[in-house]
């Protein structure tokens, strides 16, 4: 299950919208030409797989969205705690590489989550949303769209990315610090976390 809470660009004291059910956020974000799926999660793959296991196990899903997208890569990235060569360190720099507002000028950024979470932040239109994505869900935000991903002081994820270009991810920053404005991974993951269980 994933969530979508979109607040104005102000800042998050105003709820405009939170919802879970996938067919509300497909509906809520093709306006913004964000593509939004869930794929059948694949429960004999283990959440710290090998790239050539996950890429063998999806392999159908991933032709067909290579074939109509036009990708010319596709890789995979994990990040666990359990697997990680010094973590703690590797786990900051990959959070601070991300959590600033940037664009991609070249190429969408399409992911799809394996296994974890994550947060995508779209900043467009005068309005903030957060897209809290987990395994079985795929995002694609289009070049040029303003955005920060959050994953947490914990990162434990894998997803298969996906490339127009093989240059792979380049992003150009902003400068603004209006990702820090917003609640972070570690926020909304507790709250989504506390409901759910309820």
């Amino acid at each position: 299950m994933t969530l979508l809470i979109t607040w104005p660009e102000s800042g998050p004291q105003t709820v405009l919208r939170r919802t879970s059910e996938p067919v509300e956020i497909a509906a809520a974000l093709a306006p913004l030409r964000v593509r939004y799926e869930q794929w059948p999660v694949r429960h004999d793959v283990p959440a710290d797989a090998d790239g050539d296991t996950v890429l063998a196990a999806y392999r159908g899903e991933i032709d067909r969205l290579s074939g109509e997208e036009g990708f010319v890569t596709v890789d995979v990235v994990s990040l666990h705690p359990e697997t990680a060569h010094d973590w703690p360190a590797r786990a900051r720099a990959a959070r601070e590489k991300f959590l600033n507002e940037h664009t991609h000028d070249d190429d969408d950024e399409v992911r799809f989550f394996v296994a974890g979470a994550g947060i995508f932040y779209l900043h467009t239109s005068g309005e903030v949303h957060a897209v809290y994505c987990e395994r079985g869900d795929l995002l694609g935000v289009p070049k040029g769209t303003t955005h920060w991903f959050d994953m947490g002081t914990r990162p434990s994820f894998t997803a298969i990315r996906f490339f127009h270009e093989e240059d792979g991810w380049i992003g150009n920053f902003t400068g603004s610090d209006i990702s820090s404005r917003f609640p972070d991974f570690d926020t909304i993951h507790a709250g989504f976390t506390a409901e759910r269980k309820a």
